[in-house]
């Protein structure tokens, strides 16, 4: 067995890891576009 898989830094689930990372890079993208969308309403 490999060294490394006996004592593991962090045991939280990676499909909860990711998750939080596609929100955070879909809210980031989000934010943009709804700043770009009232640009460009206001102009």
């Amino acid at each position: 067995m490999n060294e490394f898989e006996k004592e593991v830094q962090s045991k939280r689930n990676d499909a909860i890891d990711s998750g939080i990372g596609f929100v955070v890079g879909f809210g980031f993208f989000a934010l943009i576009f709804i700043i770009a969308q009232v640009i460009d309403l206001a102009l």
